[in-house]
């Protein structure tokens, strides 16, 4: 059996490095606020009759929003802008993000990407990708 010297400050200063690799991936997402960093959060569902992307974007109008399909890839573009009506202000914290945004998302065969809708309401973004003909379930009856 080899001895192996143990030293505590090593195994301290490992301790260390992994708290602040921790810290800085906090910071990094909590720092989200800076232009060009935001990112709507997207629920993607499915029914038999089609795919539904809803995107939480908040403060925007719709004509800040771009939506587009090419090659199977559904593109959501828009601007959050940065609205301060008082320059003399001092803000001690700002929060919310702002800034411009692209979210890319492949889309499954049997997407009938001619009928695609997209409705903005309260802040939400719903995208409805219904399903081709070929692509719906179909029950198939059994004869006895």
């Amino acid at each position: 059996m080899t001895l192996v010297r143990w030293s505590p400050w090593r195994d301290l200063v490992s301790v260390q490095d992994e708290m602040n690799r921790l810290f800085d991936g906090l910071m990094r997402r909590r720092d989200a606020g800076t232009p060009g960093e935001w990112m709507p959060a997207v629920d993607i569902s499915e029914t038999d009759e089609e795919f539904v992307v809803s995107a939480d974007t908040p403060g925007m109008k719709a004509e800040d929003i771009k939506i587009s399909v090419a090659n199977n890839v559904l593109t959501l573009r828009g601007e959050k802008k940065n609205v301060r009506e008082d320059k003399e202000e001092n803000f001690h914290r700002i929060e919310r993000a702002y800034g411009s945004f692209e979210r890319t998302f492949s889309l499954p065969s049997g997407v009938d990407s001619q009928n695609i809708r997209a409705k903005y309401k309260d802040g939400v973004l719903e995208v409805r990708l219904p399903k081709s003909r070929e692509a719906k379930p179909q029950e198939i009856k059994v004869e006895a």
